[in-house]
């Protein structure tokens, strides 16, 4: 299964390289590799890279890691939401929990075993994408302050002022791309942990297989290529905050072991003999109705009360219609910065078409709406055929327009679903990785 995702590997053993590019570019849209690290700026300038996977070590006879970590802050300089992977022969624990509270995304060990690999660059490419959908979401000022003129969502900043000075676990709700990882960073910001490290996990994108090893890390030995140890992502977090997103996903038995890190304030590593102390401030996310799932047998109850201390329900689109002008004047001026265009305003009936529709996508599907009027549209104004919604004004299947069937068939299984993506991709007989692939497609 691949990705458009593009990786750049980095290493000065060029059988590292050739190995890596062989292994990774039937799973990837484009693999990239250099021996040299100073080739990484220009690289940067040059292409738009998903994936960093970054050696640690350079100079024979050095183990240390530190010439990775200097690479590492050198890539986040450039870009702050680059996702990067490291790796090295010579790992331990220490060194991968700093390398991961100085911002790399993970921490892989050669030899590599060649699914955990794809596996974790998987992970990455999904981590950067939210990443994006998080820029996307956000209004472009110093502060990354939400746009909320309607009532609905002045009532959830008022929220998130109050109970973000606090170490309170906190639930956000919400269809999907109505910005539930925008409004996690504006908790993390505003806290006290605010100068520590925040780690997010799509717990969606995870195998059953990795959770354990991936949230509670593992010992050399534990299992089959567990080579040396790893930390989890609670270590990594310690002292600062964890975001779980998508966290409805998860099977019985590893809600049980969520539930028993959370109350008991550490974690134990497979392979370990005894539990590690994590301090950490939990904030979690679903799109899914988990009291349902409680009913159903599908979810701990008593990980919804442990969750849910503080719940804050984010409202769909379609409830938020003085914002509506706002968000589109927001996005009209960040594509004509971005694409060089002149500034193009909105008409009133292209207002009226934006509060007509339904918008299943939410703010993400806005965003990909106004950019696609921006770039195809003509005249001096965005104007409702510029926008071109009435397929999905209409609600029902455009005659024998084969894409514009597609496209509302993608956004009646995702209503029907509540905007999960796997029971979505069910509905419609395909894999998660193909209904990703027609949500970016259709701009939903």
């Amino acid at each position: 299964m691949s990705n458009t995702a593009t990786i750049l590997i980095v290493d000065d053993d060029r059988d590292v390289l050739t190995a890596a590019r062989l292994l990774l570019q039937s799973h990837y849209g484009r693999v990239l590799t250099t021996s040299n690290p100073e080739d990484i700026p220009a690289r940067m300038r040059a292409e738009k890279i998903d994936v960093f996977l970054l050696d640690m070590n350079f100079a024979i006879g050095r183990n240390t890691g530190a010439e990775g970590l200097h690479w590492l802050q050198a890539i986040l300089q450039r870009d702050p939401d680059a996702v990067v992977v490291l790796m090295t022969a010579f790992g331990d624990l220490n060194t991968a929990v700093t390398a991961m509270r100085e911002g790399a995304a993970d921490f892989v060990l050669k030899p590599w075993q060649n699914d955990k690999l794809v596996a974790t660059l998987r992970v990455a490419s999904e981590l950067r994408r939210s990443r994006a959908r998080v820029a996307a979401l956000s209004e472009a000022s110093p502060a990354g302050e939400m746009i909320a003129e309607s009532a609905a969502m002045r009532s959830v900043l008022n929220v998130i002022a109050r109970v973000a000075p606090t170490d309170a676990t906190v639930l956000i709700r919400g269809e999907n791309g109505t910005g539930k990882e925008l409004v996690a960073r504006a908790l993390y910001q505003q806290s006290r942990r605010a100068d520590k490290v925040l780690v997010a996990v799509d717990l969606g994108a995870i195998s059953e297989s990795l959770f354990e090893s991936e949230l509670f890390g593992h010992r050399q030995g534990a299992f089959t290529g567990a080579e040396r140890d790893r930390a989890g992502r609670f270590q990594a977090a310690d002292g600062g905050t964890l975001f779980l997103d998508e966290i409805g996903n998860l099977s019985a038995a590893l809600q049980t072991r969520l539930l028993r890190a959370l109350e008991a304030k550490e974690v134990t590593p497979l392979g370990a003999d005894r539990p590690v102390a994590v301090d950490v401030r939990l904030i979690a996310a679903s799109n899914q109705p988990l009291e349902a799932l409680v009913q159903q047998g599908r979810f701990r109850e008593d990980l919804l009360y442990r969750i849910n201390t503080i719940e804050i329900h984010l409202p769909p689109l379609r409830d938020r219609q003085d914002d509506l002008r706002p968000l589109a004047e927001h996005f009209i001026r960040r594509v004509a910065q971005k694409h060089q265009l002149p500034m193009r305003p909105l008409s009133a009936d292209g207002l009226a078409a934006l509060r007509q529709h339904n918008w299943p996508g939410n703010i993400r599907e806005l965003s990909h709406t106004i950019e696609r009027a921006m770039l195809l549209g003509e005249g001096d104004v965005i104007g409702a055929d510029d926008l071109n919604l009435t397929t999905a004004r209409r609600g029902k299947p455009a005659a024998l327009n084969l894409e514009a069937n597609e496209r509302y068939l993608i956004e009646f299984a995702l209503r029907t679903a509540q905007g999960n993506i796997s029971h979505a991709a069910t509905a419609l007989g395909i894999t998660r990785a193909a209904l990703y692939r027609r949500i970016e497609k259709f701009g939903l």
